[in-house]
């Protein structure tokens, strides 16, 4: 999980700075979404607290994000 939360969240950044996606695109914020909820639970599940609460934030904010666009 931890893996694939990274690319995920890795593959959206590299785009942006490719200029291949807009950070406002929705895929751009699916990316970062599903990749920082992926981190998030798996550091819960670690117990690695500063991690989970980077990981939810940045969730979070994409997902507020995301939930303008619709």
């Amino acid at each position: 999980m931890q893996i694939g939360g990274a690319v995920l969240v890795l593959a959206a950044f590299a785009l942006v700075q490719l200029r291949r996606l807009h950070p406002r695109s929705r895929i751009y914020l699916v990316l970062n979404v599903v990749g920082a909820g992926a981190l998030a639970i798996a550091a819960a599940t670690e117990e690695q607290w500063g991690f989970l609460l980077l990981e939810s934030v940045w969730a979070a904010v994409a997902g507020c994000a995301l939930l303008r666009r619709a």
